[in-house]
C-alpha cells in the first residue's frame, strides 16, 4: 500500500508540474507599461514617438508576428528579429496630429508567439490646433482670389421657395479684383460684395435660389463660372446644388384627407440572375388610392445604366399605372443594387425609392 500511496504522490506532482514546465519552455512578453499619455502636444510641432519596451520572461525566443493600430494616423515599428529569452525589445508609435486636433486615444495590438497571447496597448493625449492661416481658412483659390467653399448647398428647398446664402473671399494678390459671373441660369441670382476687391480685402458671394423658376425636382446641381477682371477662368466653376420638395407644411388635415396616395405592390424586384450584355425589364405597379389627382414630379435612376420612364404623369384617384425600368447589364458583374427615386404631390409619400437587385454573371472562361 505505502508504494501505491507513493506512486500516487508521484504521478500528482508530475502532473501538477507539467504545465508549469510547459509555460517556462513557451516565450512571453511582458511590458513595462502598456499606456502611454503624450499629454498636450502642438499640431504644428508634427509627428511624436513613444518606445514601449518588453522583455521577454519565457525560456524560448520571442517572435514578434505582426502589430495592428486602430487608425492610419497610427504608425507602428518594433524589433524584426527574434528575441531571446531574458532580451528586450521595443514597439516604436508615431503619431501624427496634422488636422486631428482635441483628445486622442488610439490602440495598438501586437501579435506575436507569446504565450499570453495579443497584447493590446495604448496612445492617448491633446493636440493643441495650430493657428489657422489664409489658405487654410479659404482653401479654394481661383486666380489670387481665395473662397471658404467651391460648392454652396441648399439642403431642402420647397418649390415655392427663395434661399439665400453667403460664401465668404478674400483677394490674397496684389491687385484690384472684379468679380462677375457667366453661365448663370434663370433661376439663380449672383452678386460679390464688394464687386471689386482691393488686396487683402474680404468680401462675399451672395446667391439667391428661387426654386419656383426651377423646372425640377429632387436633388439637382447648376454650375456657373467666375469672371475675373473681365476674364472667365476655367478652375472658376462654382457648384449650386439643392433639394427641391413640394411644402405640405401647410396642408390642413382636411386636405390631407382629400390628397393623393400612391401605392406601389411592389417597392423591389429581384431579377436573379443575369449575363452580361443582356437587358432586364420590369414594370413597378402602382394605383392611385387617394381622393385627388397623383402627379408623378420626377423619376431618377441612380446611374445612367437604369433607364426608367413612367407611363403616365398625372394618375386619377383609384387608377393604377406603371413606372417601367430597363437595366442593362452591359459589363458589371456580380451583386447589382440599383435605385429609382419617384417624386410626387402625396404629401404622406413624398419621395419613394425603388430598388432593382440581381446577380450579372461574366461568360465562362473558355478551357
Amino acid at each position: 500500500m505505502k508504494v501505491y500511496y507513493r506512486l500516487v504522490v508521484v504521478i500528482a506532482i508530475m502532473a501538477i508540474g507539467l504545465p508549469v514546465l510547459s509555460q517556462q519552455k513557451a516565450p512571453n512578453i511582458a511590458f513595462k507599461e502598456k499606456i502611454y499619455d503624450f499629454g498636450r502636444i502642438k499640431e504644428e510641432a508634427g509627428v511624436v514617438t513613444h518606445d514601449f519596451a518588453f522583455r521577454n520572461t519565457g525560456s524560448q525566443p520571442l517572435i514578434i508576428q505582426r502589430v495592428v493600430s486602430s487608425c492610419g494616423c497610427t504608425t507602428p515599428t518594433w524589433s524584426k528579429e527574434p528575441i531571446p529569452p531574458g532580451g528586450e525589445g521595443f514597439i516604436r508609435v508615431a503619431y501624427n496630429p496634422r488636422n486631428r486636433p482635441n483628445k486622442f486615444s488610439k490602440t495598438i495590438t501586437i501579435y506575436s508567439n507569446s504565450s499570453s497571447g495579443p497584447v493590446m496597448l495604448r496612445i492617448m493625449g491633446f493636440v493643441e490646433p495650430r493657428p489657422k492661416t489664409v489658405k487654410d481658412i479659404y482653401p479654394y483659390e481661383i486666380d489670387g482670389l481665395r473662397l471658404k467653399t467651391n460648392h454652396i448647398a441648399f439642403t431642402r428647398t420647397y418649390k415655392n421657395q427663395k434661399k439665400v446664402r453667403k460664401d465668404e473671399l478674400i483677394n490674397t494678390s496684389d491687385h484690384d479684383i472684379k468679380i462677375e459671373f457667366t453661365r448663370v441660369p434663370p433661376h439663380l441670382t449672383l452678386k460679390a460684395v464688394p464687386q471689386v476687391l482691393k488686396p487683402n480685402q474680404k468680401g462675399y458671394i451672395e446667391v439667391t435660389y428661387d426654386a419656383s423658376k426651377k423646372n425640377d425636382w429632387g436633388f439637382v446641381i447648376d454650375r456657373v463660372w467666375l469672371k475675373l477682371n473681365g476674364k472667365e477662368q476655367s478652375n472658376s466653376r462654382l457648384v449650386i446644388s439643392a433639394s427641391i420638395e413640394q411644402d405640405f407644411s401647410k396642408l390642413t388635415p382636411e386636405q390631407r384627407a382629400k390628397a393623393p396616395h400612391i401605392s406601389f405592390k411592389e417597392k423591389s424586384y429581384d431579377f436573379g440572375k443575369a449575363p452580361q450584355r443582356s437587358q432586364i425589364e420590369h414594370e413597378f405597379v402602382f394605383t392611385n388610392t387617394g381622393k385627388s389627382d397623383l402627379v408623378i414630379h420626377k423619376v431618377r435612376s441612380s446611374c445612367g445604366c437604369t433607364a426608367v420612364s413612367p407611363k403616365e404623369r398625372v394618375i386619377k384617384p383609384g387608377q393604377s399605372s406603371n413606372i417601367k425600368a430597363i437595366f442593362h447589364t452591359g459589363a458589371y458583374k456580380g451583386r447589382q443594387n440599383k435605385s429609382i427615386t419617384v417624386i410626387t404631390n402625396d404629401p404622406d409619400s413624398p419621395t419613394i425609392m425603388l430598388r432593382i437587385t440581381g446577380i450579372v454573371e461574366p461568360p465562362a472562361e473558355k478551357k
